[in-house]
C-alpha cells in the first residue's frame, strides 16, 4: 500500500512538454513545494491514504485492470465517468455470474469417460457351467415326493392335466422311511380374475396373524407353477442338513466328456465343483495361466453331456447347459448373468474384455474393496456389486423376518426360513424382495460399484453338432469313454453339446473416468474469464485485494478518530478555540505540526491540484 507522506503534496511543477510532433503541450502550472518540506522525514513503512477519494483515485490511476484509469481521465466529463463506471460494474457482475456457474458445475464433479486400447497378456477368465439337472437330496426324497403329489393335485384342479404316466418316476423311492413332515397345504395355486377380463395364476401369502395377505400372481401360468413349487421346495431344503456331493459329481463325472485348454488336456485341479438348488451340478474352470494368443485353438474347448434327467420336473423346465464367464475369485450369479447352451449344438463364444477405472471420492460412488463398505459380505470371494446386494438383502431378511433365504449364504447365528419354524416367512420375504426391486431398501446406497472391475463382451455362433452322419460314431466313442452307451438314447443329438470359449483378441479397452474440471482446469477457466472481461492477470486480483484492505484500514482509522472526537466533545472537555482548521485537533499529537501552508492536513490534495493532477495523468 502506498500513500504520500504526511504533509507532502502531489503537486507537480508546471513545465512545458514537447510531443513527438514537436508542438508544445502545456499543462497547468502548479505552485512549488515550500522549502521547509524538502527536508521532511522519509516516508514510513506503512502509510494510509487520508480519504476514500484519494484512495480510489490512486487505485484507478495505477491499477492494471482495463478501463479503471478511464474513471480518472474522464473526471471532467460526468457522462463518460458514469458510462465507464457502469461498464466496469456490469463487467464485474457478468464475470461473477459466469464464475458462479463455473463453480456450480465444478462442485457437481462431472466426469467424462476416456477410452484407450491396450495390448498385453490377459489372464483367461473363469468359466462356470451347470448341467441344469437339480437332483433330489437323499434325505429329502420322501418330502419332495409329497410335494410332487400336492403339485399334481393343484395342476389337475386348474388345468385337468394328469401326471399318471410319470407317477413311477415321481415315486421311485416309496420304500424309503416316511418321517413326519409338515407341508402347508393352505398355500395353493389359484386362478385369479383381474379387471378387464385378464386371468392370472398365483398363490396367497399372509402374515402371522392372517390380517395382512397378498397374492403372488403371474400372467404366465408356467411361471406361476414354477414359483409356487420353488417356494415349497426351499422350505423343504431349509430343514435338511447340508448334503455332500456324490463322488462322480465331484470331478465332473459324466457331465464333462472332454476338456482342452490352449491345446493341452485340462487337469482335475482346474475345476471347482458346487451344487445349485435350481441349476444342478456346477463346475467352474479356473485355470491360472494367461492367454498367449487369440483364437479358438488357444481357448478352452469342452464336450458336455446335455441330457435332461427327470429329477425335478416342475423346478427345471429347460434342457441344456447354463454358462457364465466371470472374473477369478468372483462368485457366479447364474440367475442374473448366465446364458444357456442348446443341446445338440457346437457353440463358439468369443470374448472381448473391458476394464473400467472409476475415480471414487467426490466424483463417483465406488469402493476399492469390501473394507470400506457398510455390508458384511457373506461370500468368501472378492467384492462385486451383486455379492454385496445379496449379502445386504440376506442381512435385512434376517433382521426383518428372523431367518434367511435358503438360496443365499447365512450370517453367523442365523437359520434358514421354513414355514415349519417361521410360519409367515413367505409374506415377509416377498414384501422385502419387492422393496428391493423398487429401490426402497438401503442396499443400493450401501453397495457401491467397485472402483476397478472387468467386464466381458461376448459374441456367439452356433452350429449343429454332431452332424446327422457323424452322430453315431461320435456318441459311441463318447459313451465308451464314460462306460455308457449314448447311442441307445432315442434323441441322440440332444444328449451332448460342445462349447468353445476363447479371446477374439488380446487387445482390451480401458475405460477411465476423468474429471471435467480438475483444480488446474478450474483455475485456467477462471483466468480465461478474468482476462475476457478485464484483460488482466492474477496480480490484478491482488490489486483489488489491496484496495479492499486499504478501505477496511481507512474505515477503522476514521472510526477511531470519530470516537476520539466524540469523547473530546463530552462535558468537561477542552473547548476548541478555532474553527478554521477543524481537522487539526483530530490528528494524533505528533502530526498536528504537519499542517502545510495550503490550509489542510498533510497528504490532502486541494480541488485545483487534483484537477491538474488528473489532467497530467492523461
Amino acid at each position: 500500500m502506498e500513500a504520500p507522506a504526511e504533509g507532502g503534496s502531489s503537486f507537480q511543477v508546471g513545465a512545458t512538454a514537447h510531443a513527438t510532433s514537436g508542438s508544445p503541450v502545456f499543462c497547468e502550472a502548479q505552485r512549488p513545494l515550500p522549502p521547509l518540506l524538502e527536508g521532511r522525514r522519509r516516508e514510513r513503512l506503512v502509510e494510509l491514504h487520508t480519504s476514500f477519494r484519494e484512495l480510489f483515485t490512486f487505485f484507478c490511476a495505477n491499477a492494471t485492470i482495463h478501463g479503471a484509469i478511464r474513471l480518472v481521465c474522464s473526471s471532467q466529463n460526468g457522462l463518460k465517468t458514469a458510462s465507464w463506471g457502469l461498464l466496469l460494474v456490469g463487467a464485474l457482475g457478468v464475470f461473477y455470474w459466469q464464475f458462479g456457474l463455473l463453480l456450480a458445475r465444478y462442485w457437481r464433479y462431472p466426469v467424462i469417460m476416456t477410452v484407450s486400447v491396450h495390448s498385453e497378456l490377459r489372464l483367461f477368465p473363469a468359466v462356470t457351467l451347470c448341467d441344469m439337472n437339480p437332483h433330489r437330496p437323499r434325505s429329502a426324497r420322501y418330502h419332495l415326493q409329497v410335494l410332487d403329489e400336492f403339485a399334481r393335485e393343484n395342476i389337475h384342479s386348474l388345468y385337468k392335466f394328469n401326471f399318471s404316466e410319470n407317477r413311477d418316476v415321481l415315486f421311485a423311492d416309496d420304500r424309503l422311511p416316511q418321517p413326519a413332515f409338515y407341508l402347508d397345504r393352505g398355500i395353493r395355486l389359484e386362478r385369479l380374475s383381474q379387471p378387464g377380463g385378464q386371468n392370472k395364476v398365483g398363490f396367497r401369502l399372509c402374515n402371522s396373524t392372517g390380517g395382512d395377505c397378498f397374492y403372488r400372481a403371474f400372467s404366465s401360468a408356467v411361471t406361476a407353477v414354477r414359483q409356487w413349487y420353488r417356494f415349497h421346495y426351499v422350505n423343504i431344503l431349509a430343514l435338511m442338513p447340508p448334503a455332500r456331493e456324490d463322488s462322480h459329481h465331484s470331478h465332473g463325472g459324466h457331465f464333462v466328456f472332454s476338456c482342452r485348454f490352449d491345446g493341452q488336456d485340462c487337469q482335475a485341479r482346474h475345476f471347482q465343483t458346487s451344487h445349485h438348488p435350481s441349476y444342478g451340478s456346477c463346475y467352474t474352470f479356473s485355470g491360472v495361466s494367461a492367454a498367449q494368443h487369440p483364437g479358438i485353438t488357444h481357448g478352452i474347448s469342452l464336450v458336455l453331456r446335455a441330457g435332461q434327467q427327470d429329477h425335478l420336473l416342475l423346478l427345471s423346465t429347460e434342457a441344456g447347459i447354463k454358462v457364465m464367464i466371470h472374473g477369478h475369485d468372483h462368485t457366479p450369479f447364474l440367475e442374473h448373468q448366465g446364458f444357456s447352451i442348446r443341446p445338440g449344438t457346437e457353440t463358439t463364444i468369443g470374448i472381448r474384455e473391458d476394464e473400467v477405472h472409476r475415480l471414487g471420492g467426490p466424483y463417483s460412488h465406488c469402493t476399492k474393496g469390501a473394507e470400506g463398505v457398510d455390508v458384511q459380505l457373506l461370500y468368501n470371494a472378492s467384492y462385486t456389486l451383486q455379492a454385496c446386494l445379496v449379502s445386504c438383502f440376506q442381512q435385512l431378511m434376517v433382521e426383518t423376518c428372523s431367518c434367511g433365504y435358503y438360496l443365499y449364504p447365512l450370517p453367523s447365528g442365523a437359520e434358514y426360513c421354513s414355514y415349519a419354524r417361521h410360519q409367515a416367512w413367505g409374506h415377509c420375504f416377498y414384501r422385502l424382495y419387492r422393496d428391493l426391486g423398487t429401490h426402497r431398501l438401503p442396499c443400493t446406497s450401501r453397495c457401491p460399484r467397485p472402483c476397478r472391475e472387468s467386464s466381458y463382451k461376448l459374441s456367439a455362433g452356433t452350429s449343429r453338432w454332431p452332424s446327422s452322419k457323424s452322430a453315431d460314431w461320435i456318441l459311441a466313442v463318447l459313451g465308451k469313454r464314460r462306460h455308457r452307451s449314448l447311442s441307445q438314447s432315442p434323441a441322440l443329438r440332444s444328449n451332448v453339446a460342445k462349447v468353445n470359449i476363447f479371446y477374439q483378441e488380446l487387445n482390451y479397452r480401458m475405460v477411465d473416468e476423468t474429471p471435467v474440471y480438475s483444480v488446474p482446469q478450474l483455475l485456467s477457466a477462471t483466468g480465461s474469464l478474468w482476462s475476457l472481461w478485464f484483460g488482466s492477470s492474477v496480480l490484478s486480483v491482488l490489486e483489488l485485494l489491496e484496495l479492499l484492505l486499504d478501505a477496511i484500514a481507512l474505515t477503522l482509522l476514521r472510526g477511531c478518530r470519530w470516537l476520539r472526537g466524540a469523547r473530546g466533545s463530552q462535558p468537561g472537555a477542552a473547548t476548541v478555540a478555532s474553527h478554521a482548521k477543524p481537522e487539526a485537533n483530530q490528528l494524533p499529537a505528533d502530526h498536528r505540526d504537519d499542517i502545510n501552508h495550503l490550509g489542510g492536513p498533510a497528504g490532502l490534495i486541494s480541488h485545483d491540484a487534483s484537477r491538474s493532477s488528473g489532467r497530467s495523468l492523461c
